[in-house]
């Protein structure tokens, strides 16, 4: 889970993420600022090795927080006393959210939360005698705009692709049109979808997969790389007047033998 609470007014946001990889934790901070429709000034965040430890900061973090013109503050080790609000709410979802439930899939694990949220940022809280919707408006009045592009954030490679015409995210293989094989392809994956593209051209896209060590096949990859197989083992035809037949003539010119007896 991947929670985002507003220090002033105490509103809440949060998403299940398939992993704590940089690269997913990015993704879902940029959805839920979108939810929130502006950005913080500082983000507080603990000792999380996709984020930071210390003074270094994982690969992509720097270049988000200057396109957001944000602070990052990486507590220390062992204090979460720091980040209370967060923490207490944690506890409350699961305490308050999880038990009953049942959940078909992540997204619909999502889609739940997302409404529970709603129901949960009206509630009063008892400290603040109002409710975080009602104090939403004086956080976002404070907080600078979002981009007013999109951000590029993701799994993102370029590979030469093998025999096998599979491509790796995280743990799991995606196939790709094989018809590629031996060519650059880009690779492109958010929460949901994983594409792969030849020159631009989408080549492959299937719904990611949050489980671990799967490999996941497009039954059109399946069916051309079987046509691909047997044209390779298809005997070929010898245009007519273009046999393979030399003339043994060239083999005495090649050995210098001339002439007759």
């Amino acid at each position: 889970m991947l929670v985002i609470t507003s220090a002033h007014s105490r509103f809440v946001t949060g998403l299940m993420i398939p992993t704590r990889k940089t690269e997913d934790l990015l993704l879902g901070t940029w959805e839920l600022l979108q939810q929130i429709g502006a950005v913080p000034r500082r983000f507080i965040w603990d000792n999380e090795p996709g984020i930071g430890r210390g003074q270094r900061r994982a690969e992509g973090v720097a270049s988000l927080m200057g396109t957001l013109a944000a602070k990052l503050v990486l507590l220390p080790p062992r204090d979460p006393e720091s980040k209370g609000i967060v923490e207490r709410r944690n506890g409350w979802f699961e305490t308050s959210f999880m038990p009953g439930r049942t959940f078909a899939s992540p997204s619909d694990f999502n889609e739940q939360f997302t409404e529970w949220l709603q129901l949960a940022n009206a509630r009063t809280v008892r400290t603040m005698k109002t409710s975080p919707s009602r104090r939403i408006d004086t956080d976002q009045a404070a907080m600078p705009p979002l981009p007013p592009v999109p951000l590029h954030l993701g799994w993102r490679n370029r590979v030469r692709l093998g025999r096998d015409y599979y491509v790796r995210i995280d743990t799991n293989d995606y196939s790709v049109d094989p018809r590629a094989v031996g060519r650059l392809v880009d690779v492109s994956a958010d929460l949901d979808r994983v594409r792969v593209r030849v020159d631009g051209r989408l080549v492959a896209e299937h719904a990611r997969v949050w489980a671990r060590g799967m490999t996941i096949t497009d039954p059109t990859h399946l069916k051309a790389a079987k046509a691909l197989r047997e044209q390779f083992r298809a005997p070929r035809s010898v245009a007519a007047g273009d046999d393979l037949v030399r003339d043994l003539a060239d083999y005495d010119r090649a050995f210098g033998i001339g002439g007759g007896f």
